[in-house]
């Protein structure tokens, strides 16, 4: 049996980013767990604004960027909560992609804020990875006041680092499980289609 590939996007352009440290720390649990791991860092693509009338092979690094996932057997999708919701990079890397690159495909979510707990940001990409028919990992990570969480890279809270951690594993240890029969609203996610 092949080893399980796990794909992580860092929905953050900061050069700085809470966001893609937690990430790699994910990876390294998923790697410990005996995944192969990658880090597609968007600030590393040109990613146009999504436009539905342009094909994704002249959009800059989209078609690269929706192989990658395409190849992945689970996906660790982290962004910074802004006004409430996730990131645009990330919007448009989502965009981008569709059933091909997401449908029973397990999927991981992670959250950071400057503030209070970034639930809402939680709660939209869970909505938008159901409806392109991901199966969507119970646990997620959530990592409030992002200023404080870590220190020299590292995780000050002990607890937080192992949820980040326990994110990792959960990927791999369910990359490979057989999706519950799609949602009746998956079915009508048309623009997900050939894109």
């Amino acid at each position: 049996m092949e080893a399980v590939h796990v794909v992580g996007v860092c929905g953050s352009l900061r050069d700085e980013s809470t966001t893609r440290l937690a990430l790699e720390h994910a990876l390294e649990a998923a790697s410990a767990a005996g995944a192969s791991t990658t880090l597609l860092d968007l600030r590393e693509y040109d990613l146009p604004a999504f436009d539905a009338d342009r094909d994704r092979e002249t959009a800059g690094d989209a078609a690269q960027l929706a192989n990658e996932l395409q190849a992945a057997d689970a996906i660790l999708l982290g962004s910074p909560m802004y006004h409430g919701s996730y990131a645009s990079p990330l919007k448009t890397a989502i965009d981008y992609c569709g059933f091909d690159e997401f449908e029973d495909t397990t999927v991981g979510l992670l959250a950071v804020s400057g503030g209070a707990f970034p639930v809402t940001a939680l709660e939209h990409l869970r909505s938008v990875c159901r409806s392109l028919k991901a199966w969507v990992l119970p646990h997620q990570a959530a990592i409030p006041n992002a200023h404080s969480a870590l220190e020299d890279g590292e995780f000050v809270d002990e607890k937080l680092a192992d949820r980040v951690a326990t994110l990792g594993q959960r990927a791999v240890q369910y990359a490979t499980i057989e999706p519950d029969p799609g949602s009746l609203e998956s079915d009508q996610n048309v623009g997900a289609e050939g894109k």
